[in-house]
This record gives C-alpha cells, structure tokens and sequence, in this order.
C-alpha cells in the first residue's frame, strides 16, 4: 500500500541495522517516508534490520540516496529540501519549532551525527533533543520516535 508521506525521514550514512529497523517501524506507524543515504553500515538484506522492522517491512515506504547531493536532488525534484537538521548541540530544541506536513527530518550517523558542513551550511535548521550532560546522546531510532511524535502531536494525531 503506497501513501503521501507525512514526514520524510532522512537517516544519513547510518551504521546499526536494528537503529534503520526501527526507524523504519516507526516510519510505518504515523505514515512517514525513510531515506537512507549511503555509505550504509550494514546490507540492505541484513538479518538485523528486517528483524527490527518485523512484518511491517512490505508496508515501508523508503528509499536509498547514493550520496547527500543525490538526496537533495531527488527532494528537490519532488519540491522537498531538508528543513530540519536534528544533531546533540542543536541551538533550538525540536519542540520549540513548528513542524508542517512534508517536512523532511535529518537524522546522522550514529558514531559522529551530521557533516559539520551540512550544520554550518543551515544553523537555521540545526535543531537539539535535550538531555542531561551525563549522555552523549540518545539511540537514533528513539531520536526519530521523539521529532516524529511531537511533529504527529502538533497536527492533532495520526492519520489513517
């Protein structure tokens, strides 16, 4: 069953399997739409992310960029560009911005997040999920669950 995303869900250069299943359940769940954009951390078969996105895998809408610059021109062509950068040092915190439906959410790497170019490029849209100094940083498929579920909050819920 193919649907008009939500969201777009954009994991740049992700390196846990099980994290992209996830994400790719949560995807499924509020009807958002997940990237992955290459050098992946793991194989597209792999045991791991199928088993984390269990049977809701055939329900995924998702797709693979090559590169950023391949990302941005597929976005681009469909009249998308990435609004939110969401990274540990953000300046604003993801719940003091407006989400619209459509808005396309970046998520990096999990060792060392998003390109510092890419937030240097955009400070505008470099966004911060708080936590207490003790914590580097939160799991990535539960950083997407956290954006994605405040955006779905700000529209009044999920939409069959």
């Amino acid at each position: 069953m193919r649907y008009e995303p939500c969201l777009h869900i954009v994991l740049h250069e992700p390196e846990i399997p099980p994290n992209a299943g996830n994400v790719g359940r949560t995807c499924v769940a509020i009807g958002a739409k997940m990237w992955l954009v290459r050098p992946l951390g793991f194989k597209l078969d792999d045991y791991y992310l199928r088993r984390a996105g269990l049977d809701y895998w055939d329900e995924l809408e998702w797709e693979v960029a090559d590169s950023w610059d391949d990302l941005a021109a597929r976005l681009g062509r469909a009249g998308r560009e990435p609004n939110w950068l969401l990274e540990v040092d953000g300046p604003r915190r993801y719940t003091d911005v407006t989400f619209t439906r459509g808005d396309v959410l970046v998520f990096g790497r999990e060792s060392t997040g998003l390109p510092r170019d890419l937030l240097v490029a955009s400070p505008e849209k470099h966004l911060s999920i708080p936590s207490r100094p003790q914590v580097r940083s939160l799991n990535l498929a539960n950083c997407v669950a956290l954006v994605a579920y405040e955006a779905v909050r700000q529209w009044g819920g999920v939409t069959p």
